[in-house]
């Protein structure tokens, strides 16, 4: 694959992590704008020349950094604009509520002992109280006087853990004009109830709903399963995908008469992967409610799977013992070999699975992917066509200040795994760390949006940057 190079062109500095990149035409308008929402509730845009407030919700977020010294994966994730926002106003927020912080649905972080089979059968009992938090997807509409204003919500949902709940999670689907929201497997690590192949948990899949249809519900029941939603809410619910363990979103890139999707799932110890698929066959979820499938549905009805807790990318699920005298030496055990084994001809294999640990000089060390994007403009040739993702850290051997990772790869005609390129760029951020945190694009895929921070820590303000990559 060629080498590229490009340049990062500041739009904004000084902002909160950003989250979500995306643009839109405001009703009325006739300019394409940029929105950033930042992880801590704010929505701004890019007007004329200046950055503007479109919407703040600060204090409807959970407050965040209250343990672990800052670092969070709550609060605001998920924007999407529906496709006739410019006529009916129109727009969709996930994020996590204020007043819901819960004790967890473990005392302590989750590791599997294969020497101790009850470590792989953990259960989450007495969800009512033993949760993080709770997430919320609300729709949004911007009133004929410039004020957005909450119509209603779509979905409460309870969360066992304040980790793993998706970014940029919010995404209008193409085809059929339905919102695709992206979930975590919950947190902790390495899934410990296995609620991402358990096709009645809504953590760890992808869904679409409808939100054309009617649910005479403003407000729904706080839930955790599909079987637990109102009938009205399941009838609006299907489902795409289930094996993910944590996600940045969804994308499309048309391809003639059809749509190739791109996820790309973060990994637990070894690799970071990103995935494809064309085509697939939703399951209503009032059928899997209704328990009338005497086959999986993955089986049955052509579900995507990704093949977490079983599968990471490429690989069975390892736990990695550590050899102090000599890190060649760490001794990667299967975490769950009977899972490996039962998911292992149901899952789709990834485009690509990079490393956190890869010698090769021309390649880095990833941490995790925060963001997956298709390149169809011409801007940069050697890109047109390819998908260009982000990874938070690029793990340097020297003592360098910490930076992001920007790469590409391309969907090989055989569909076979692929190899990645990195994307070099020659921009000086000084001695201050910059984190790769978010990867946007306009609406036909021609400019490509990258948000950078300058801490790890969702308490350390005001340290984000807003770029446009070009030429």
């Amino acid at each position: 694959m060629r080498k590229v190079k490009v340049r990062l062109r500041p739009i904004v500095t000084k902002i909160n992590l950003p989250t979500v990149l995306k643009t839109a035409i405001l009703p009325g308008d006739t300019v394409e704008r940029l929105f950033i929402a930042t992880q801590v509730g704010e929505i701004f845009y890019i007007g004329d020349g200046d950055i503007r407030t479109f919407l703040d919700i600060r204090q409807r977020i959970i407050k965040l950094g209250g343990s672990g010294g800052g670092y969070d994966e709550r609060a605001l994730l998920g924007l999407a604009f529906h496709p006739a926002f410019f006529y009916n106003g129109l727009f969709y927020l996930h994020y996590s509520a204020a007043g819901t912080q819960g004790p967890g649905a473990l005392p302590k972080s989750f590791n599997p002992d294969p020497c101790e089979p009850n470590t792989f059968n953990l259960r989450w009992t007495n969800r009512d109280t033993q949760y993080d938090h709770i997430d919320t997807v609300e729709e949004w509409i911007l009133t004929s006087n410039g004020q957005p204003q909450k119509r209603r919500t779509l979905l409460n949902l309870r969360r066992p853990f304040s980790n793993h709940n998706g970014v940029n999670s919010l995404n209008f689907s193409p085809e059929t004009g339905k919102l695709v929201l992206t979930t975590g497997d919950g947190g902790s690590g390495y899934d410990p109830f296995n609620l991402s192949q358990d096709e009645m948990e809504i953590a760890g899949k992808i869904i679409e709903i409808d939100v054309a249809k009617p649910t005479s519900m403003n407000n729904p029941p706080v839930v955790s399963r599909f079987n637990e939603l109102p009938v009205p809410i399941q009838e609006t619910i299907t489902v795409i995908a289930k094996g993910v363990r944590n996600i940045p979103g969804i994308s499309f890139q048309r391809n003639y008469n059809q749509y190739i999707k791109y996820v790309g799932n973060v990994g637990q110890d070894l690799v970071e992967s990103i995935f494809s698929f064309v085509y697939y066959k939703p399951i209503p979820v009032t059928q899997l409610a209704e328990g009338s499938l005497t086959q999986p549905a993955s089986e049955e009805e052509g579900v995507i799977n990704f093949g977490w807790r079983g599968w990471e990318g490429s690989f069975p699920t390892s736990i990695i013992r550590g050899c102090a005298e000599n890190p060649k030496l760490d001794q990667k055990t299967m975490a769950f070999y009977n899972e490996a084994v039962e998911t292992s001809v149901k899952r789709i294999q990834p485009l690509i699975s990079y490393f956190h640990q890869d010698s090769r000089p021309d390649k880095f060390k990833g941490t995790a992917l925060t963001g997956v994007q298709p390149y169809m403009g011409n801007g940069i040739p050697a890109l047109t066509g390819s998908v260009v993702f982000t990874d938070l850290l690029r793990k340097q051997d020297s003592q360098i200040p910490n930076r992001g990772a920007l790469a590409y790869t391309r969907v090989r005609p055989e569909c076979k795994l692929n190899d990645f390129s990195v994307i070099e760029t020659d921009h000086n951020f000084g001695t201050q760390p910059a984190y790769y945190v978010s990867l946007g694009t306009n609406l036909d895929q021609s400019r490509l949006y990258l948000g950078a921070y300058g801490s790890m820590r969702v308490t350390d303000l005001n340290q984000g940057s807003i770029f446009e990559i070009v030429p």
